[in-house]
């Protein structure tokens, strides 16, 4: 039996922030050894620009010239803001510290999209969103037996600044998936986006030497650039085409269980197996299961708030 919209929109937010949840183990430990965090983002946008584009042209969609200006502010919170500020965090702080502090931009969303799209904020979701950043923030109380974090203040506050910047990318792109495809939108934001990574990312991605990296390290280029910014930016903003930015914004509550969960995996396989130089440390015990059963709640919440509507 085929699955409704609101169904499949979930099993894709859910598909997409298991990617999310894996970059941030896997992009973790490229940079800065293999490639700078602004060289990466330009890879990444280079590598999204060209598959965007390509399929595209199987079904090309003419865009009315007073949504180009919507296109370029998505543009810029979401692509270039977004990927360059949680690149530049993401090297200077731990995977999991960076995926617990991305749990602003669900309360973010929800402020943002009741003021600007006027969504309505329900007590159930309301309830959700702030059981679900109960549960993720007190991850951050869990601190290794030896004290250490591996964590900074400026590398937080990328992190944190990011995610304002993807909350009012959920809340701006949303009027847009009323009148084009995913793919449309995705591929005219990317190619705005080029043009704005370029300056920055451009010496740190000439500067990589190709010919010496491995197939492992080369594999989880693939990855990022293939997975994390094609597929799951495809899977996220198609589902925003189904669901609120509200519920969107809730699923990345699943990401600091899914970034503890990866990041326990690589720690155990080490990165002479993985091909992957990072340097991973966390414990995982029943501390993080009740915060782990918490986000559960939460989205379930504010899930169930939206199918009422």
């Amino acid at each position: 039996m085929p699955l409704d919209r609101r169904t499949s929109a979930h099993f894709a937010l859910f598909a997409a922030n298991l990617i999310y949840g894996l970059n941030y183990v896997v992009a973790k430990g490229l940079m800065p050894v293999i490639i700078g965090p602004s060289g990466f983002i330009l890879l990444r946008v280079l590598g999204a620009l060209v598959l965007f584009w390509l399929v595209r042209a199987w079904k090309p969609e003419r865009v009315e010239l007073k949504d180009y200006g919507r296109l370029l502010l998505c543009a810029v919170f979401g692509i270039a803001l977004n990927q360059l500020l949680f690149f530049h965090g993401l090297m200077r702080t731990s995977p999991i510290n960076a995926s617990i502090i991305m749990v602003a931009t669900p309360i973010l969303v929800l402020v943002l999209a009741g003021v600007l799209i006027k969504e309505r904020i329900t007590w159930r979701k309301l309830l959700g969103v702030l059981l679900g950043a109960t549960g993720a923030l007190s991850l951050i109380f869990i601190k290794p037996a030896d004290g250490s974090s591996g964590t900074s203040v400026l590398g937080d506050a990328f992190i944190l600044i990011n995610a304002c910047s993807f909350g009012l990318y959920l809340v701006m792109v949303k009027p847009l998936m009323q009148r084009y495809s995913v793919m449309t939108i995705m591929a005219w934001c990317f190619l705005f986006g080029v043009f704005m990574v370029l300056p920055f990312g451009l010496e740190e991605l000439l500067a990589v030497e190709w010919q010496a990296l491995s197939a492992g390290t080369l594999l989880a280029m693939g990855f990022v650039v293939i997975m994390v910014t094609f597929v799951a930016y495809l899977l996220n903003t198609w589902a925003l085409g189904r669901v609120s930015p509200t519920v969107v914004g809730t699923y990345i509550y699943l990401q600091p269980v899914m970034a503890a969960l990866f990041t326990w995996l690589f720690m155990r396989i080490g990165a002479d197996r993985s091909g992957i130089p990072g340097d991973y440390d966390t414990a995982i015990g029943w501390q993080q299961g009740l915060c782990a059963l918490a986000i559960f709640l939460g989205v379930h919440l504010v899930n169930r708030s939206d199918r009422e509507r």
